[in-house]
């Protein structure tokens, strides 16, 4: 299970988030000081099949060397495989009875939420945490929905959700300090991570943000 700090700084990648080499771009976050990484591999491009499951591999490999914690995003099946310390699901994904059902207990399992309801909801049916989103307007999903804004973490909090809560979307080092002040545990960034020139520096410029 996922110690609170871990969800700092929660870095989410799959092949087609990066210009670099996955494995390389994992390396130079890790060294830049992510705490936990989600393995999210979706959308055009995306690996499938028996090589989905060897970039996973190769890349839990490294989160287990660096001692983070390593998520798969709604794939239970890849997620036991693995042996991953967690799996991820959004709303439109497999419910979390079902992944609950199936996984072990000492498996973090996490929660896309935009409103109460949701985050009510999944807390409810026992999620161990919440990602909530979008922050901000975000070009990295293909699907992504109207930002829901650091506000809509305050009402969570406001209303007396406890649960561990990262913020999702469009973040990165300018207001990353927006999304922590509104009550966030943490925060997710891809692109802003993943597509940087320097990807070490820019996750070491989040970790001073989010200090």
């Amino acid at each position: 299970m996922m110690n609170k700090q871990q969800y700092l700084l929660y870095f989410i990648m799959g092949s087609n988030n990066t210009d670099k080499n996955p494995e390389d771009a994992l390396r130079e976050a890790v060294q830049g000081g992510i705490t936990s990484f989600q393995f999210r591999e979706k959308g055009q491009y995306a690996e499938e099949g028996p090589a989905k499951k060897e970039l996973a591999g190769r890349l839990q490999k490294i989160c287990r060397e660096a001692g983070i914690p390593f998520i798969v995003n709604d794939d239970v099946d890849l997620a036991l495989e693995l042996g991953a310390d967690g799996i991820h699901a959004g709303q439109e994904d497999t419910p979390l009875v079902d992944i609950k059902k199936r996984c072990p207990s000492s498996m973090t399992i996490g929660v896309s939420a935009k409103t109460l309801e949701e985050a009510e909801q999944a807390v409810q049916d026992g999620a161990d945490y919440l990602g909530v989103g979008p922050m901000f307007a975000t070009s990295t999903k293909e699907d992504a929905e109207n930002p829901v804004g650091p506000g809509a973490i305050r009402l969570l909090r406001e209303s007396g959700l406890s649960v561990p809560i990262v913020g999702i979307g469009g973040i990165d080092a300018e207001n990353a300090a927006f999304v922590m002040e509104a009550g966030a545990d943490g925060v997710s960034v891809i692109s802003a991570v993943s597509r940087a020139d320097d990807i070490r520096q820019e996750a070491e410029r989040l970790r001073e943000v989010l200090r």
